[in-house]
């Protein structure tokens, strides 16, 4: 799998495009500890979106929001985020994306089918 490290300055209109172009994809959010815990959304949820936000004390978080109605609905937060990674196939289709927070906590958003950029609903793969 082909990983590339998405810069800081071009997280925001990443998440943008990425929303766009993955929205009502169907996801599963692993998060992997420093105590070799790993926690997991059990099942595949659709992806609402992810987006760049300000925290309370200034600090930047990347929001991960997953389902299609209020009972199903999760939201993650990554706080202090450092790195943000795409993860493509051999073929050059978004299969993940992974995000390293300042605690080396990692969060891994897998998709279920990976497809190529030129095949999602006509949208332009900007910057992917």
């Amino acid at each position: 799998m082909e990983t590339r490290e998405i810069p800081r300055d071009e997280w925001r209109s990443f998440f943008d495009i990425f929303s766009r172009q993955h929205e009502g994809w169907l996801a599963k959010l692993e998060v992997f500890g420093q105590e070799l815990d790993v926690q997991h959304e059990p099942r595949e949820l659709p992806l609402k979106g992810i987006s760049l936000t300000p925290t309370v004390d200034k600090s930047t978080a990347i929001a991960i929001d997953l389902g299609k109605s209020a009972e199903d609905h999760v939201k993650h937060a990554i706080i202090e985020p450092a790195h943000v990674w795409l993860l493509r196939t051999p073929e050059g289709a978004n299969a993940a994306l992974k995000i390293e927070s300042a605690d080396k906590t990692k969060t891994v958003l897998r998709f279920r089918s990976a497809v190529l950029p030129e095949f999602v609903d006509g949208i332009v793969d900007e910057i992917i």
